[in-house]
């Protein structure tokens, strides 16, 4: 693209076609890279924060800072293993989701590398539906949920059992919700 349509694009905010192929291209690039490697480069291409925590300590630490610099003080979190890293840090949640919830702390089914994305199912979100989440997002995972793609997660889905409200989101670009597009999303990823 040349350098006058760029600056015409960014002028006029309308999305430069080389971006919306950069995350296609940077997939191909990594299609050999290990898919703990792959998943963090794409989920950070598109807008995530990604935080490799060597344990839960230090997933605690990361954790306090993510929520004092984003302003989180009021935390949706129906986990009971989660509340306890909240109980440590003396922040307020709620087990329901509220509308005066400013950042919700969360598990997740599974990391993809294909794209990025993370899978949420009602094991992790609940009843609620993902474009109800408030707009700060904060993840724990597992190194062992990395997945090659979508096949491999709903082929383990269907192992695992009946699991409902299946939705995926990613960085900045997750589209929990059109009319929000701020949404931040964190991933604390610990070892297994």
């Amino acid at each position: 693209m040349s350098l006058f349509k760029k600056i015409v694009s960014k002028l006029t905010n309308q999305p430069e076609t080389e971006e919306k192929q950069s995350l296609e291209r940077l997939g191909d690039s990594l299609k050999n890279a290990d898919l703990d490697y792959k998943f963090a480069q794409l989920f950070t291409h598109s807008g995530g924060f990604f935080n490799y925590c060597a344990d839960e300590a230090e997933a605690l630490q990361t954790l306090n800072q993510i929520l004092k610099i984003e302003g989180a003080n009021n935390i949706f979190c129906w986990d009971k293993e989660l509340q306890n890293f909240l109980n440590v840090l003396k922040t307020d949640y709620t087990s329901e989701l509220q509308h005066s919830n400013n950042a919700a702390f969360i598990t997740c089914e599974y990391l993809i590398a294909f794209d990025g994305r993370i899978m949420l199912s009602a094991n992790n979100i609940l009843h609620y539906h993902s474009s109800k989440l408030p707009e700060k997002i904060v993840i724990m995972a597992n190194v062992s949920q990395i997945v090659n793609n979508l096949n491999d997660a709903m082929g383990k889905i269907k192992r695992n059992g009946n699991i409902k409200n299946l939705t995926s989101i990613s960085g900045g670009q997750n589209k929990l919700d059109a009319t929000a597009p701020n949404n931040k999303l964190f991933l604390l990823l610990l070892e297994d």
